[in-house]
């Protein structure tokens, strides 16, 4: 069969190999000069399995209300954004409810599981570096009462397959020795130690030539115009460079899919998600951490990708502007800094990287991965913030579901 998969980030080319592995003729077709230049370009680098809820949770409604407007804030919503979101806003609020929250982690948690499975499997089959990590990562907190709260939320995961234990302050400093350099108290943290992590971008690539080598075509820098339908079942899709016949067509294109799908009648509740990331040499601070180390208290994460350390903790809702914010990327440093006070020698405005993306989010935080009501077509898409954590697995899950010919629905 020749399937097309559309868009050449982490979860293309996931779903690529995969769709290779299982025997198909594969081409990919992007509209960048290469793989990984959008969303899975810079992102926090974390395979972070406990980190399966979404961010529609009980909570969420009343923390962006209260942070409105402010430009530093770990979770801004513009105003501008509202009118054009209300629809998504109003499915958001109704996913906020504990209920539907733990609903939507389990699955995403089953989807997580089985995708750090599928990582390594392709790590092992490939060999591909990407300055990955596999120290796991620790949540910390500074107080009782968070410890308390964060080992009530995920400590019932294991039941359903996650490594995770709670720490006191003592061990948490023996896993992560960067914590004893710590500003603030360290009461204890969260341990994930099966979690990973490693730049999405070199792996992406990496992947990407690895997949060319076994036969699959990427055709870069190539505009998709259009789906190329027959009696309502895609045929092919149109591009700037020709049009492309296939038997079964992949959308993976992130925030794009929705407004490239919805002339075809299929409305993908996803809205674009900026976060934003600084990235910059470890090598002025000896001590820095060698494990990812994930702050909520203080909304950051630091994660240490080779001989660099990035940090994120940022969500905005701006509509598709993927302009780094220079006030943003300062307060996620700032905020890093007043744990970690030696993080601020290593930042240098002349080759430190601030970088942003769009995460493509649900307001169920649920990916859609299957078929669409079109005969033809399938959907890869609308991971939100877990991308590079369920991307070897979602094109896992597609790949099977295509070539079983199971018709099972995408769940957007």
């Amino acid at each position: 069969m020749k399937v097309v998969v559309l868009g050449a980030g982490v979860i293309g080319v996931a779903t690529a190999y995969w769709l290779q592995r299982q025997g198909h003729e594969v081409e990919v077709i992007e509209r960048q000069p290469a793989a990984a230049l959008e969303t899975s370009f810079a992102n926090g680098g974390i395979i972070h399995v406990g980190e399966a809820g979404p961010f529609s949770k009980p909570g969420a409604p009343t923390s962006i209300l209260r942070w409105l407007g402010q430009e530093d804030a770990p979770m801004l919503l513009r105003y501008g954004a509202v009118p054009k979101m209300w629809r998504w806003g109003v499915e958001f609020l109704r996913n906020c409810t504990q209920a539907r929250h733990l609903a939507n982690r389990s699955s995403n948690l089953g989807l997580a599981l089985e995708s750090l499975a599928a990582l390594r499997e392709i790590r092992a089959q490939t060999g591909i570096a990407y300055d990955e990590s596999v120290q796991g990562s620790i949540l910390i907190c500074h107080d009782a009462k968070a410890l308390e709260e964060a080992g009530r939320y995920f400590l019932p995961m294991a039941e359903e397959g996650l490594a995770v234990e709670v720490v006191d302050g003592e061990r948490a400093r023996t896993i992560e020795p960067a914590l004893a350099g710590a500003a603030v108290p360290v009461e204890g943290g969260i341990f994930f130690p099966e979690d990973e992590a490693g730049d999405c971008h070199k792996f992406t690539r990496g992947l990407a030539a690895w997949c060319a080598a076994q036969g699959v075509r990427f055709r870069y820098g190539a505009t998709i115009e259009r789906l190329e339908l027959e009696a309502g079942t895609v045929r092919g899709v149109a591009t700037d460079q020709g049009r492309i016949a296939a038997d079964a067509v992949v959308v993976c294109m992130g925030s794009y899919s929705a407004p490239f799908l919805r002339p075809y009648g299929i409305r993908l509740p996803i809205y674009p998600v900026k976060g934003v990331t600084v990235t910059m040499p470890r090598d002025a601070w000896p001590e820095a951490p060698r494990t990812t180390i994930l702050n909520d208290g203080y909304f950051f994460a630091v994660t240490p990708l080779g001989d660099r350390l990035r940090l994120a903790g940022s969500a905005e809702v701006a509509g598709w502007d993927t302009t780094p914010s220079p006030a943003r990327c300062k307060a996620i440093f700032e905020r890093a800094c007043s744990v970690f006070p030696a993080l601020r020698a290593c930042y240098d405005p002349a080759t430190a990287q601030h970088w942003a993306g769009l995460r493509p989010v649900m307001p169920h935080g649920r990916p859609a991965i299957g078929a669409s009501r079109l005969g033809g077509l399938f959907l890869n898409t609308g991971h939100g913030h877990l991308g590079w954590t369920l991307a070897c697995g979602s094109g896992k899950v597609l790949a099977r579901r295509l070539t079983e010919g199971r018709a099972e629905a995408a769940g957007a």
